[in-house]
């Protein structure tokens, strides 16, 4: 059976694989929905939007499948804008793989990722910008990401872009009234008020741009690299900040060789912490391996923690990273149970830690849960969350500057319009075609 137009009935388990009390099998689709549905039940649907108490059953065989709360959802008054339903089934796999046997013997098919979140953007349920916050909502593993995505699938930045196109559009409809009536009465200004508006709008989506990355990196999750000398204490660290025994812990020298990660929640923001191997002269070519890694993350990393040995001098090869300019840094003496701390390591004051005892390891937290506000938390207004969203904007910058500096009104005109069909890609009003399958390529089944 098939749908409205040429879209099939899909069905897909919207809640957790394995066993569980309930699984929530969800439908979707046009005229073939109500069918399903009406067979499965033995003709005679559920009122609209009502949980309703029925028996499942087979089509081909009559067996009962399962007795589940059925909820029927009339299109367009649902999710995705078509028919749908959602069949509250007990949670054992032989009651789920009954009931999608039985649904596709009556002609429906399961849904592929993100198709039931695709149909809603092709019947104008929602726009790009939301779709992809419900699939950061889905993923979303702390409260801030939770927060941010939450503000975008309920349409804060859609709200935002087209507030923007809106405005523009309006610009360009007085450039083209200067241009086709200029013969007319009109005002003589316009040309020169859309230039004006071409200037404001222009400054206000940089200003939105140049947000330091804070709801990608939120969204993502930050960086922690921690570097150092063999035996600084770096794997005892990492296993201190995040209360567990991630990473090894060996008074041998060149026990770490690999990057080991953990996760921390500091503040809402997801911080991946990163153990490194020591930054010294390899041992052999594992260990320079190792080393070649440790390197490379600390140069990807939104901050290099680097671990200095209060019992011993600062090594050359940690100190190099520490002077580099631009970068994100917090220097951190070890052992300061053996040793106190020195003043200065590489013209910073270092703050004391001993893992042993427990000293400086809540100020350590404090100081990265501020380098982590700071990076990563959002204003009060709404932020961009990904990298397609910085590249249409960035490109709606440069066409507004164009507008402005037009020598000839046609052109400005045309500037104008390449800025719309820029602005019009981040909602998916314009230009759908090339991001649809990027935008919905990493959605769960059943979503």
């Amino acid at each position: 059976m098939t749908g409205c137009g040429t879209l099939d009935t899909i069905f897909a388990l919207a809640s957790g694989a394995g066993k569980a009390a309930v699984a929530v099998m969800r439908l979707s689709g046009g005229r073939g929905c109500r069918d399903v549905v009406a067979a499965l039940l033995g003709g005679r649907l559920p009122p609209p939007r009502m949980a309703s108490l029925r028996r499942l059953r087979h089509p081909v065989s009559g067996e009962t499948l399962d007795q589940a709360l059925v909820l029927w959802f009339p299109g367009p008054r649902s999710y995705t804008g078509e028919d749908a339903a959602e069949l509250h089934l007990h949670g054992g796999p032989a009651v789920i793989a009954g009931v999608a046997e039985a649904l596709v013997a009556l002609g429906a098919r399961p849904a592929e990722p993100g198709e039931f979140t695709r149909r809603a953007f092709l019947n104008g349920r929602l726009d790009l910008t939301a779709a992809e916050g419900i699939a950061d909502l889905i993923a979303a593993e702390t409260a801030g990401q939770r927060r941010q995505a939450l503000r975008q699938a309920e349409g804060a930045l859609a709200a935002l872009y087209e507030g923007w196109g809106a405005r523009l559009t309006r610009l360009l409809a007085h450039q083209e009234a200067a241009i086709e009536f200029a013969d007319d009465d009109l005002p003589t200004d316009l040309g020169e008020r859309a230039r004006e508006g071409a200037a404001a709008l222009r400054a206000e989506i940089a200003a939105h741009l140049d947000d330091g990355g804070r709801g990608e990196r939120l969204r993502e999750g930050m960086e922690v690299a921690i570097i150092g000398a063999p035996n600084a204490g770096k794997s005892s660290l990492l296993n201190a900040l995040v209360g567990r025994e991630a990473a090894i812990v060996s008074a041998r020298a060149g026990t770490t060789r690999d990057v080991i990660e953990a996760r921390l929640d500091l503040g809402g923001v997801p911080v991946t912490l990163a153990d490194t191997a020591g930054l010294r002269d390899a041992g052999d070519e594992i260990e320079a391996e190792g080393i070649r890694r440790a390197r490379r993350r600390a140069e990807e990393a939104d901050i290099l923690l680097a671990l200095f040995a209060a019992d011993r001098e600062p090594d050359a090869a940690t100190l190099a990273l520490v002077e580099q300019p631009g970068r994100e840094v917090l220097v951190v003496a070890s052992k300061t149970d053996l040793a106190p701390a020195p003043q200065a390591i590489g013209g910073r004051a270092p703050l004391a830690v001993s893992v042993r005892s427990g000293e400086g390891l809540a100020a350590l937290r404090e100081r990265l849960l501020a380098f982590a506000a700071a990076g990563a938390t959002p204003g009060a207004t709404v932020a961009l969350t990904r990298p397609r969203h910085r590249a249409a904007l960035s490109e709606a910058v440069a066409w507004l500057r164009d507008a402005e500096t037009a020598p000839l009104p046609e052109l400005c005109a045309e500037a104008l319009r390449a800025a719309l069909r820029a602005l019009g890609r981040l909602t998916g009003r314009v230009g759908v075609e090339e991001v649809l399958d990027r935008v919905f390529a990493d959605f769960c089944i059943g979503k």
